[in-house]
């Protein structure tokens, strides 16, 4: 009775919704459907967005940005030194911490472990100097080891050639010579290095380029001889080094015998302390790329031979040991 009483009831409820009407309401339902699709569509062609400016790997033809600059590296697979630079900002002026750690940074420079190069700026930005550490820079430069080991060599062979031969020989000419090619150096340091730049607000460093054409380079560290960076981050005429030189040239002729005195002696000193400095200055300039390149072949020879120790081990195994049974 149950079950005949179920099906009674469900069969009205079966004629109330019948089964024609179906076919067109799912035909309207698709054109509506369609309708709003192509609506969607359009709605989402007019306001599509562009593409994420992140999603670009390579900058658009005509606008002049290049890509971040990543460091080369060489066959040996060693990364090449950055492009450097150096220059002095009068922004940075004050800043008494910056100014000590690059003070203290540029004491420990030398080129081949030996010659000093105090004076220069390898790389950065860097604070002007104050005359104090001018002075202390000039002061260092001038009483380093080297110079007098320098004055040394040279006052041996000017003995042997007999230059300024009313000196004489012996040890009292040796004496002599020595004394002079000392004076040259500080002289021209005392004047070029720390009186005049600090009269004249010019800074005595070498700021290093760094990058460029080796030509471009060679006749930028020439130029630094006869033009400088001063302290209000501008450049100029090297007033301070080339009064110094020829300062330091008249000053020579108070010592030097009197034959070897005069304007030619004068211009003749002056002479040799440029090309001294011209000299320092080249290999300020190109010894940490030397060092670099000296350093990446050295570093290539040792993988190599890593490389045929591990191969040859491989071929040629050792014998395990086997233990008596």
């Amino acid at each position: 009775m149950a079950c005949s009483l179920t099906r009674a009831q469900s069969a009205p409820e079966a004629r109330e919704f019948p089964e024609a009407p179906a076919p067109a309401i799912r035909e309207n339902s698709a054109v509506v459907h369609e309708s709003l699709t192509l609506d969607v569509a359009s709605i989402a062609a007019e306001d599509e967005l562009p593409e994420a400016p992140s999603q670009q790997t390579t900058p658009p033809a005509g606008t002049g940005t290049a890509p971040p600059a990543t460091p080369s590296t060489t066959t040996a697979g060693q990364q090449t030194p950055p492009q450097a630079g150096s220059s002095v900002s009068p922004e940075l002026k004050g800043q008494t911490e910056l100014g000590k750690e690059q003070l203290q940074k540029e004491e420990k420079q030398r080129v081949l472990g030996v010659i000093p190069a105090f004076n220069s700026v390898y790389e950065g930005t860097v604070p002007p100097l104050t005359p104090g550490q001018k002075m202390k820079l000039m002061w260092k430069s001038t009483t380093d080891v080297y110079v007098f080991a320098f004055a040394a060599v040279t006052a041996g062979i000017g003995q042997a050639q007999n230059s300024h031969a009313a000196y004489g020989q012996g040890a009292e000419g040796y004496a002599k010579r020595f004394g002079a090619n000392y004076a040259d150096t500080a002289d021209g340091n005392f004047w070029g290095n720390a009186i005049l730049p600090i009269v004249l607000h010019e800074d005595p460093r070498y700021f290093r380029l760094g990058h460029g054409s080796f030509p471009h380079r060679f006749l930028y560290g020439m130029s630094t001889t006869i033009w400088c960076k001063r302290d209000n981050g501008t450049e100029g005429p090297n007033y301070a080094n080339v009064m110094g030189n020829f300062i330091a040239g008249g000053i020579s002729n108070l010592y030097y015998p009197a034959a070897d005195r005069g304007i030619g002696q004068t211009v003749q000193n002056a002479l040799t302390v440029t090309a001294e400095g011209i000299i320092g200055a080249e290999l300020i300039e190109f010894w940490p790329d030397i060092a670099h390149h000296y350093k990446v072949k050295k570093q290539a020879k040792q993988d190599a031979a890593d490389a045929a120790a591990r191969a040859a081990q491989m071929a040629n195994p050792n014998p395990k040991t086997i233990a008596p049974q």
